[in-house]
């Protein structure tokens, strides 16, 4: 059975990344760049390459430090908890881990970018308003050697500042994966801010040329690239959520202790202890669950996808439950632009929602318990 407990070295590396985001990327920073419409803080990002996080998912032999999935979730989950702003998940989770299952010398200099913090990614995989990926109806029509693609998809989260994109469409006998430019002709891109100060895109392609090169792994073999991908992605979004949810618990504890009524810290009051205590426990309950995924894909890729599933639905819930909890114990503040809890509330939503909400897992979860 997994082991439900941080190892000493993912504490230290989870001290190591809290050290750095409480000075780089706190809340505050988030707020800044809100305000003046930025999405992307590439000087931080470059430091948290030369860190190695660009590279945890990077084979040494291309420059990563190949820390495995269990250390892209601690980080991950650190980076929740001050709301920070990065291409970590679309890149050096999601990207890295679809290039990884590749095995040429294109995909290890691809890697080789993602650990760098040169190249940074996008999966344009959504098409409708609910997460599907074996929907895709965005046709790859067969044109010589290659192909060209038509059709439109949104929420590519990153997809404004991304330099490639990671392409899911429909060819002849199946789905199919590319890795292409995000400035090739034929593509044009709407950007827009989400509500939780991140970028997303929607992203038309007309009749955009992709040659055989630009396919990553089989045509009309998509998901056994994508799939170990997306999983990844699911499993490091659920960290990240779980982060948040311990950053707006801990903003919640602090205000308890704080503010007075008739006299007396309303921390003090049974009610309030009996919430706070209940939100507590669900955190620690699906940090474990976290912490599985993480051993779980490091172990047997192949075999976490009940794990993963299970994370990303505790995470889902419990950080909706912490951050209402947090807007409803702060009072009238809590409603407010100027208090930092609406920021938490709106990265809970769109995390919710991105690869696959809570229905979505809790089915997956579901149907591999025999239901």
């Amino acid at each position: 059975m997994a082991k439900l407990v941080k190892t000493d070295e993912e504490t230290m590396l989870a001290d190591m990344a809290r050290g750095y985001l409480d000075n780089a990327s706190p809340v505050s920073k988030l707020r800044e760049m809100r305000d003046a419409g930025s999405t992307h803080d590439a000087a931080a990002w470059k430091e948290m390459a030369d860190m190695g996080w660009a590279g945890v998912l990077v084979p040494e032999s291309a420059g990563g430090s190949d820390m495995g999935f269990a250390a892209a979730n601690v980080i991950a989950e650190e980076m929740g908890k001050t709301l920070s702003v990065s291409p970590f998940l679309s890149s050096a989770v999601i990207a890295a881990t679809a290039l990884r299952q590749v095995s040429d010398t294109r995909a290890l200099g691809a890697l080789a970018k993602i650990a760098s913090g040169d190249a940074t990614y996008a999966l344009a995989v959504d098409e409708g308003i609910k997460f599907d990926p074996e929907a895709t109806q965005m046709d790859a029509r067969a044109d010589g050697n290659g192909f060209r693609l038509s059709g439109k998809k949104q929420f590519v989260v990153d997809g404004a500042l991304a330099d490639r994109l990671l392409v899911l469409a429909r060819t002849a006998n199946g789905l199919t994966l590319f890795d292409i430019p995000a400035d090739r002709a034929g593509i044009s891109l709407e950007k827009s801010n989400m509500i939780d100060a991140r970028d997303a895109a929607r992203i038309t392609f007309e009749d955009v040329e992709a040659t055989g090169e630009d396919v990553l792994g089989a045509v009309d073999n998509a998901m056994e690239v994508l799939k170990p991908a997306l999983q990844a992605g699911q499993a490091a979004l659920a960290a990240e959520m779980t982060g948040l949810s311990a950053g707006a618990f801990g903003m919640t504890i602090d205000y308890l202790k704080e503010r007075k009524q008739f006299g007396i810290e309303i921390g003090r009051f049974q009610a309030l202890q009996h919430r706070a205590a209940h939100l507590w426990c669900e955190i620690e309950v699906t940090s474990s669950a976290i912490l599985n995924a993480g051993r779980m894909m490091d172990e047997d890729l192949g075999n976490a996808a009940l794990a993963v599933s299970l994370a990303k639905a505790r995470a889902t819930k419990t950080a909706i439950l912490a951050v209402q909890e947090g807007v409803q114990m702060h009072g009238g503040v809590g409603m407010t632009d100027a208090f930092d809890m609406g920021f938490y509330m709106k990265r809970a939503r769109v995390g919710a929602e991105w690869l696959g909400d809570y229905s979505y897992h809790a089915e997956k979860v579901a149907a591999a318990r025999g239901f």
